[in-house]
């Protein structure tokens, strides 16, 4: 198995992870685990959000295309055609989330992440499919 096809694989099982989490948060809302599920699904995301550049970054070196960031990368798929815009608007707003990340120990900060975390999941659902 290539490099791109073992993170493309490493990608997919961590969207798969993360939906699961968010789903669990989902359910435990008003319980007092609540703020546990919540912040494990935010851990996911960071795990996910790696690994998604790392598959990114991957991708586009197969086509001669070298990026040195997250966003950069983004900005190469849509340029290259891999997304549509849609997607990158999305795509780049998780990077904004990611970098809000270490400061989750504010609950109104965790609590914004995790809204938008379903929206997260399927721009990254729509990067996973790309050939």
């Amino acid at each position: 198995m290539g490099r791109l096809e073992k993170l493309r694989e490493d990608f997919s099982k961590a969207l798969l992870r993360l939906k699961e989490a968010v789903e669990r948060a989902e359910r435990e809302k008003g319980s007092p685990d609540y703020p546990f599920f919540r912040d494990s699904a935010i851990q996911r995301f960071e795990f996910t959000f790696e690994v998604m550049w790392k598959f990114s970054k991957a991708l586009l070196e197969r086509e001669g295309v070298i990026c040195r960031s997250p966003r950069g990368c983004i900005r190469e798929l849509l340029s290259t055609g891999f997304i549509d815009e849609e997607t990158a608007r999305k795509l780049l707003r998780t990077v904004e989330d990611r970098n809000l990340t270490v400061h989750t120990y504010r609950e109104e900060v965790a609590e914004e992440i995790f809204s938008r975390l379903p929206g997260h999941l399927i721009a990254l659902e729509k990067l996973k499919a790309i050939e």
